[in-house]
């Protein structure tokens, strides 16, 4: 990747090469990309390995302008034999990043999936006790909305206000989390969590 002067990222089984340039420099982008993920499918042939394309996206992170110049080009990667489409949207590591970074798609997600556990908890609470409720709800959903929420930061309230709703309703499950022992992080607002996690990395 060196040779093709792209920045790579690797992670366990997963490698993730970015680049950037001018909105007019597009075709040459691609194929410099093109370029070094077929070097990478060779490199990986040679050791009897095989690329999965299907796993495979590609993203165009910009402004909103320059993202309409881009819809009326070709922005798909060549890899291989297959050819990978822009995507609007990408997960990687669990966070879903947009083409805008608006991060917009990222908090619906989580939301979407912290209420589900809240309702399937809501079944049972009584059954399990206030103990368990507690853990549970701190290990289902108060653990998903601090996961990668330093990525949040700068963001305007109404983006991140579906995080505070469910850390609202995630208080009315158990009084650990509004009223026993309460500390700074647990109980303050989401734009402070994520401030607070910023001070931490600091």
């Amino acid at each position: 990747m060196d040779r093709h002067n792209v920045q790579f990222h690797l992670y366990a089984d997963d490698t993730r090469f970015l680049d950037c340039c001018r909105s007019t420099d597009t075709a040459s982008l691609r194929a410099r990309l093109t370029s070094c993920a077929s070097d990478i499918e060779l490199w990986f042939r040679s050791r009897r390995l095989q690329l999965n394309a299907s796993k495979t996206e590609a993203i165009w992170f910009s402004s909103k302008p320059n993202l309409a110049k881009l819809n009326i080009t070709d922005c798909s990667i060549q890899v291989g034999t297959s050819t990978i489409q822009q995507s609007a949207v990408v997960r990687d590591l669990g966070f879903h990043l947009d083409s805008e970074l608006s991060m917009k798609q990222h908090v619906a997600k989580v939301a979407a999936a912290c209420f589900y556990h809240l309702s399937r908890l809501r079944q049972i609470r009584r059954q399990v006790g206030e103990e368990f409720t507690t853990q549970i709800v701190l290990a289902l959903v108060i653990s998903r909305l601090d996961y990668c929420n330093s990525l949040l930061a700068g963001l305007p309230v109404c983006t991140t206000e579906p995080f505070q709703g469910v850390q609202n309703a995630a208080a009315l499950y158990s009084n650990s989390v509004r009223q026993t022992k309460p500390t700074p992080v647990t109980l303050a607002p989401i734009r402070w969590r994520v401030q607070f996690k910023l001070c931490c990395f600091m």
